[in-house]
């Protein structure tokens, strides 16, 4: 985007994810109305991403108080999921990583690794893919300045949300 004001729309990683996940969990989450503490499949996921890769040199490195990379490496960072369900929220989400390292005049490629299922996909940071991160950014911004949530949309993993009484009830 031309004339794009990446300071203005900076976010964390997890607002970029929930922005693909659910526009009403982003709006939520932002407001401070967090469903995640005690749930059972974010508790997992963080048992998986802290006991997987231990050998990989950085790990967990807080950047700006933004964006937390699980992985960081000399030529790559690295993300664990727990699974790829929520894969292209995965992926737009280290795209945002490479993204704002290379703000920061940082150039790496990203991997998105789910052990649990002992795979991983290699994420490239294009200029397509900038236009991609560009246009996410606006609209979180856009869903976050909202006076209210965002309507309910069923999608194939609410049962698993860890919103979904809040919403659904």
């Amino acid at each position: 985007m031309k004339d794009f004001d990446f300071e203005s729309l900076k976010t964390t990683g997890i607002r970029v994810n929930y922005l693909v996940v659910c526009e009403r969990k982003l709006w939520l989450f932002d407001r401070g109305i967090t469903m995640e503490h005690g749930f059972d499949a974010v508790l997992i996921g963080k048992l998986v991403g802290e006991d997987s890769y231990r050998r990989e040199p950085k790990r967990e490195l807080l950047i700006d108080n933004l964006i937390n990379i699980d992985i960081m490496g000399t030529d790559k960072i690295g993300e664990v999921k727990l699974s790829n369900r929520l894969k292209a929220a995965d992926r737009l989400q280290i795209l945002y990583y490479l993204y704002y390292l290379r703000q920061l005049g940082v150039e790496k490629k990203g991997i998105i690794n789910y052990p649990a299922m002992r795979r991983k996909e290699e994420v490239l940071l294009t200029t397509e893919a900038c236009k991609e991160i560009e246009k996410a950014l606006v609209r979180i911004k856009e869903v976050l300045s909202k006076k209210r949530p965002p309507e309910v949309k069923r999608k194939p993993y609410c049962p698993k949300c860890a919103y979904f009484e809040l919403c659904w009830s």
